[in-house]
This record gives C-alpha cells, structure tokens and sequence, in this order.
C-alpha cells in the first residue's frame, strides 16, 4: 500500500549508527579542511594532493573538539589506524605507488613527505549520510575497529554541538599555542606575539628580460633533463626549492645543466650552488625574528638538555608561522637531511655534509644578532636532526584546543576563562605569606651550602655561622634542630 506524502513525512527519519555517524563526520571535516593541493613528489607533480601528517592534524583535532569519545585518551598512533582504515576503504589513496603501472600495497604514514588524494566517489564539496553510508563499511565493522582502538562512542546527544566560525576557530587555535608556549618557556613580552599578522607573500622576482623563460616551460626542461632521475631524492628535494627562488636563477640552472644528463653529481653540485647562493643573499630568516624571544627559549632547553619539551615549543613556535614560510621552511630541512644521508655525494672536501649544510643555510632559517651564535647553531642543528616531527602538531595543543572551543560551544564567554591558569590575584595577607615562606627557605638552602661546604676552612666556617646566627638566629635554630633530630 503507498503512503501518502504527508503519512511518509510523518515516519521518523532513519540516522545512521553512531560509529557510521563518526565516520562520515570525520570524512566531511577532511575533505572540507584538509589543503588539498597541487605537490610535486619524485620529480612529478601531483594534483589535488594532502600531506599524511596534514590528515592525522585535522583528523585529531575534529575528534577532540567534537568529543565523540568523552575522555577517552585519543593519540596520534590510534589517528594514523584511523587513516589507515580510511585508506582501505577508499576514501583517499596514495600517491605515486604504483610499480610498473600497478598499485603497491601502501600503509598511511603520518609525514609531511607523503602524499594522497581523494578518490573519484569521495572527490565532492560534500558528504551525505546516505551515500556516505553506502560507500563505507558495516556499522559492527566499524565499531570493532573502535573497540580495537579502546575508543567507545558516547551517546549522540553528548556529540551534537554548535558550529562556530573558522575565524573563532583559527584564534583560539593562535590563542591555545601562545598560552601553552607560556607552560614551556618563559616568553618576556607577548606583544609580538598577539598583535602579528600574517606576512603578506614574499612577491616573486619577475624579470623584464624577454629572453627569461617561464617557469612551467622551466619546469618542463628540467624534468626532462632529469628524466632517467625519478627515483632519485636528491634531486627531487632540490628541486622543490626552486619554487621560491627568482627565476633569473632557475633560469641559470636549466642553461647551465651538463649536455649529458647521466653526470647526475654534476647536476647536484649545480642544483646545491644555486640554492645557497640565492639563501645567502636571503635577509629575511624563515623563523622570523617575531619570534626570537621562543627561539631563545628553545635555545635554552636544548643547552639544559630537555629536548622533548624543546620539541614540543618548536612544533608551537612553526604552528604560528605563516603559511609561505613554513612550507618554504619544510621544504628548505627536507633537503637538508637527504643531503645529509651518507650515501649522499661529498659536497665539500673534508668536511661533514651534516656541518656544511649548517654553515650554508643557518643564518636562512634562523638570524638575529642578540642570540649568540652557539646558540643559533645548536638550534638549526635541532630543526635539522628532526625536521619530520617539527612540523607535527603536539597533542597537548590538540587537547587545549578541544577544550577551549567545547567551552565556546556550551555558552561560555572566551575571554573568562582560558581553561589554564597562570597567575592569580592573592590577599595582602596570603602574599606576604608567600614571601616569608620563600626566604625562609633561600635561607635555609643557603646555610645548608655553607654548612656541607668542604672547601671551606673550619675557622672561616665558624665565622660565617656566627654572623648568620646574628642575622637570622630563627633560621639557624630550625636548621641544626631539624639535623639533630635526622641523626
């Protein structure tokens, strides 16, 4: 029997499962938000290309903000399975994995040098429900892949929020990284900090030299000209710096290239000389002297030894760098460690690539005459020695992030409260309080040194004990009670 239209509007609508709900959810936030791109990758371009590491960002910070999975502890690893099942199911695939014209089997990798693109049923400004549904897999499989991942769906009115604006969205992400640079290190004046605008876009040098050739034909050349180089990594690193060098100088290359491309070192040294002549005469640093204050701060943990937190402030400190500059220094350390393997060619004399790469393009990517040079080395070394992990968001940020616009979304007013705490306003009272409590014990640490000091001669001890009984008899008392009470 038919119903009729008003008897059908009348049934409820059928929603798909909560896992299913999660899923299509998670494929309509990374076809809307992930950069999608044209990317060169072995000498090739590639259209309409997101990076790994750009996918497991996004993916993670949806998951938090939408706390699909209440407190559940949601990692990195368990957003790269996640990639991985999304992968398999034909959502994205790889790109240049195919071996002699057929596909390889390929694993998601969570790196800023892999790249993948949509497939053709999921390459649409949006994703419905209903077809989103048929084109994934059952519901029960989905849940055990949660359940494999400990990851249990909460009920669907705990995961139904408002949606804000991406300009709410990137503040609160700006907002989120300064405050948790200010848990890491200490940061002296912020307002370099909260009043920096983006950089505008480093204009390209065009020359009035009719004789100059265009980049695609440039382009063009060059790739012919390395041809039989594909699989060569070298080359294709030095060649996605060429896209921010003028081109008077990409031109030079592709008239200077050896009428035999076989002599592939030749090329290389070549490509190398370009490169650094043009970082050389580069003013402007890519880590842009806005930030010196963090710089210094990560200068400091690397010196004191405490590398994972330095890592995590220098993934802040390149997460509020505009977004030329972090691709061109993404780029600038992706060459830098191919050069630095050791099957890599010798690039002078004697001396470690490692070290030659440091000389050539550290003053590029970090400048500034008040941080000594020690101190500048040691930092470039840093970028250079983890140059894919620096341009990963830390889950920290994921997490204060996630809070922060749960709270917006609830009704909270933003600028009440920050989630993180940093100072306080006390009592007169409770401050001075405080300040006895702290001398007391500087004091006390003070008459322990004395105290415990072997190189101290006896007669000199005994003299300086007396006068500090003068000075602080209660001090002196509390310390040799509380010795003779430990014996």
């Amino acid at each position: 029997v038919a119903l009729s239209p008003a008897r059908r509007a009348e049934l409820p609508t059928m929603k798909p499962f909560r896992a299913t709900h999660i899923w299509c959810n998670i494929i309509v936030a990374l076809q809307s938000e992930v950069e999608v791109k044209r990317r060169r990758h072995h000498l090739k371009h590639h259209d309409d290309c997101f990076l790994g590491s750009d996918a497991v960002d996004l993916i993670l910070s949806h998951l938090l903000q939408n706390n699909y999975f209440g407190q559940a502890e949601i990692s990195r690893s368990k957003v790269v399975r996640l990639c991985q099942a999304l992968m398999d199911n034909k959502v994205y695939e790889a790109v240049g994995t195919k071996l002699f014209g057929k596909d390889k089997e390929s694993t998601f990798e969570d790196s800023n040098c892999s790249l993948y693109r949509f497939t053709t049923m999921h390459r649409q400004e949006q994703v419905h429900f209903s077809t989103c549904t048929d084109a994934n897999p059952h519901d029960s499989s989905l849940e055990e892949l949660l359940s494999n991942l400990s990851l249990k769906p909460v009920t669907p009115s705990h995961i139904e929020t408002s949606q804000l604006s991406p300009t709410v969205v990137v503040e609160v992400w700006q907002e989120q990284t300064i405050l948790r640079l200010l848990q890491l290190i200490e940061l002296p004046i912020l307002d370099t900090l909260l009043d920096r605008k983006e950089h505008r876009s480093k204009p390209q040098n065009v020359s009035t030299n009719t004789d100059v050739i265009t980049n695609n034909h440039l382009d063009r050349e060059i790739l012919k000209a390395f041809g039989d180089s594909r699989e060569n990594d070298w080359l294709s690193s030095a060649i996605d710096l060429l896209e921010f060098l003028p081109d008077s100088r990409v031109v030079e290359i592709s008239r200077n290239l050896p009428e035999s491309s076989s002599d592939i070192d030749q090329c290389k040294m070549l490509l190398f000389d370009a490169i650094a002549k043009h970082y050389n005469q580069t003013k402007d640093p890519l880590l842009a002297n806005d930030f010196f204050d963090i710089h210094t701060g990560v200068a400091e943990l690397l010196v004191n030894g405490k590398f994972e937190p330095a890592l995590e402030a220098t993934q802040l400190c390149l997460k509020l760098l505009d977004s030329r500059n972090r691709d061109e220094l993404r780029r600038l350390l992706h060459f830098t460690a191919v050069t630095t393997q050791p099957a890599s060619i010798a690039l002078q004399k004697g001396i470690e690539n490692r070290i030659v790469m440091k000389r050539t393009f550290g003053k590029a990517i970090v400048s500034n005459k008040n941080l000594p040079k020690g101190k500048a080395d040691l930092l470039v070394l840093f970028l250079l020695d983890h140059q894919k992990d620096v341009f990963k968001v830390p889950g920290s940020l994921h997490k204060m992030v996630s809070e922060k616009l749960m709270f917006i979304q609830s009704g909270g007013d933003p600028d009440r409260d920050t989630g993180h705490t940093y100072c306080e306003r006390l009592t007169h009272a409770a401050c001075e309080s405080n300040m006895r409590k702290t001398t007391r014990d500087e004091l006390l640490l003070l008459l322990k040194t004395i105290d415990e000091n072997p190189k101290l001669p006896a007669k000199e001890k005994k003299k300086v004990l007396s006068q500090f009984n003068k000075s602080h008899p209660a001090v002196f008392i509390q310390y040799y009670f509380n010795a003779l009470r430990k014996s």
